[in-house]
C-alpha cells in the first residue's frame, strides 16, 4: 500500500443473520464486518459480524510472515462497534487474534441504558458465557480496552480523527466517521430515516465523505409499509444523503438475508441512475483511497472450474466514463456461473452487460445465446494489450438483442 493511501476491505456485508444460499452468494453472506488500514498502518475494525473469523485469520497469517523476520510484535487494532444487536457480534469468540497474548485490542461503543456502566465490556464477555459457548472469556489472551463514547463525540487515534453520530435503530447505534490523511470514511448502517435529530446528525457526519457506507437492506418499497420500524434504510436514501452530503461514493451495505444477488444488482442499478458514483457490498471488496480518489477492486468471482472454449461472441455493455459499447470478441473460459473474456473496451465493475454467444443454428434458425451477466474483474491484460474480464451470469437467458 502507497505510504499515503488507506485501504478498505469488506469482510462480512450481509444484515440481521448470516446466510449461504446458492442465490446469495455473489455478494456473500457473512455479516457486517469492514477493515480500514490508515495511512500510518493504523488498524480500524467496524463491527464484529461473522465477517470477523475470516479477518482473524487473515490478519494471523499476515502476522506470522511478518515475524519471522521482524520478530512476533503482535496484532493491534481499534475496534468501533455500533451497537450490540447479534448480527453485529457474532463473531467475537471465531476470532483467533484475541486468543493470543501478544495482540492488543481497543474497543469503542456506547453504553446501553439497559446494561449500564460497562456495556461493552459485559456484551463482550456474554458471548463467551455458559452455557452459550462452551470456552470461557478467560482464555482470550491478549489485551482488551474497552472505551464507552457517545454520538457527536470526536477523538484522534493513531494519525485519523474519529466522530460518531447517533442513529435511528432500536437499542441505539452509532455512526463513525474516519479522517485520514488519504481521504474521510462514513460508516452509517442500520439507521431508519424519520426522526429528525438522527437525519441531521447523519448528515453532518457524512459532509464531503469520500466513502459513505450506508445501510439499504430494503427497498423504498418495503421501507414505506412491511419494514416500518424496523431500523433499517433503502438505496434511495442513501442517494439521498450522498447527494445532499456531496459524497464521493456510495456503498450500499447490510444486505437483507432474504435479498438474491439479482435484487441486490436490481438495488444497485437504480441507485445509479440517481447518483453514478454508488458500488454494492460485496464480500472481498477494497477501497483504496489516495490523492487521485477511490480506486474499488473486487475480488476474484467464485465462478467455480472453467473450460476453455472459443466461441464468437459480442458484447453490449456501459464503460468507465459511462458510454456504451458494442464490441465483438472471443470467448475464452466458459463456466456454468460465468466466463472470461478479452476487451478493448473497459466495463465498469458491477455494472451489467450482455453476452451474445454465436451457436450453431437451431431448428429455429436462430444460433445466438444472449445471457446477461454483471462485471466482476477487470484489469489489463498482456495478451494484445486489452482488459480481462470476468463476468458472473445473472439469469439464464435474456432476449436476443434487435439486428440490423
Amino acid at each position: 500500500m502507497a505510504q499515503n493511501s488507506a485501504k478498505l476491505v469488506f469482510w462480512g456485508v450481509r444484515g440481521s443473520t448470516p446466510t449461504l444460499e446458492r442465490d446469495m452468494w455473489r455478494y456473500g453472506g457473512n455479516t457486517p464486518c469492514v477493515e480500514v488500514t490508515a495511512p500510518g498502518g493504523a488498524h480500524f475494525i467496524l463491527d464484529c459480524g461473522t465477517g470477523l473469523r475470516m479477518l482473524g485469520n487473515h490478519l494471523t497469517a499476515l502476522n506470522n510472515r511478518w515475524s519471522r523476520w521482524q520478530g512476533d510484535t503482535g496484532i493491534e487494532a481499534h475496534i468501533l462497534v455500533t451497537h450490540y444487536h447479534w448480527d453485529h457480534i457474532q463473531g467475537i469468540p471465531f476470532f483467533h487474534p484475541f486468543f493470543e497474548a501478544q495482540n492488543r485490542f481497543h474497543f469503542y461503543s456506547f453504553q446501553s441504558k439497559h446494561l449500564g456502566r460497562n456495556s461493552l465490556r459485559q456484551v463482550f464477555d456474554a458471548q463467551l458465557a455458559s452455557p452459550y459457548f462452551p470456552v470461557d472469556v478467560g482464555a482470550m489472551a491478549a489485551s482488551r480496552f474497552f472505551r464507552e463514547v457517545g454520538g457527536g463525540e470526536k477523538w484522534e487515534t493513531e494519525g485519523t480523527q474519529i466522530t460518531t453520530a447517533w442513529l435511528n435503530h432500536p437499542q441505539g447505534c452509532l455512526g463513525y466517521r474516519l479522517d485520514t490523511s488519504a481521504g474521510s470514511v462514513v460508516y452509517a448502517t442500520d439507521n431508519e430515516p424519520g426522526a429528525p435529530d438522527c437525519d441531521a446528525a447523519i448528515r453532518q457526519l457524512a459532509q464531503g465523505a469520500d466513502v459513505l457506507i450506508y445501510d439499504a437492506q430494503y427497498s423504498p418499497e418495503q421501507l414505506a409499509s412491511t419494514r416500518k420500524g424496523w431500523g433499517h434504510s433503502c438505496w434511495l436514501e442513501g442517494v439521498k444523503i450522498a447527494r445532499e452530503c456531496k459524497a464521493k461514493s456510495l456503498v450500499l451495505f447490510h444486505h437483507d438475508p432474504d435479498s438474491t444477488s439479482r435484487t441486490v444488482d436490481g438495488f444497485l442499478s437504480a441507485a445509479r441512475q440517481e447518483f453514478p458514483g454508488t458500488w454494492a457490498a460485496m464480500e472481498g471488496m477494497s477501497i483504496t483511497l489516495n490523492d487521485q480518489g477511490a480506486e474499488y477492486a473486487l475480488p476474484e468471482s467464485r465462478m467455480g472450474q472453467r473450460r476453455r472454449v472459443r466461441l464468437a461472441a459480442t458484447v453490449y455493455g456501459c464503460n468507465e466514463n459511462g458510454g456504451t459499447f458494442e464490441e465483438k470478441t472471443i470467448l475464452r473460459d466458459l463456466g456454468l456461473q460465468g466466463a472470461y473474456l478479452f476487451l478493448s473496451n473497459k466495463p465498469r465493475l458491477q455494472s451489467e452487460v450482455r453476452v451474445v454467444v454465436d451457436a450453431a443454428e437451431g431448428e429455429n434458425g436462430n444460433g445466438a445465446v444472449s445471457l446477461r451477466a454483471t462485471v466482476t474483474h477487470c484489469e489489463r491484460s498482456h495478451e494484445k494489450s486489452q482488459n480481462g474480464v470476468g463476468v458472473f451470469f445473472i439469469e439464464d437467458a435474456a432476449p436476443e438483442p434487435p439486428r440490423d
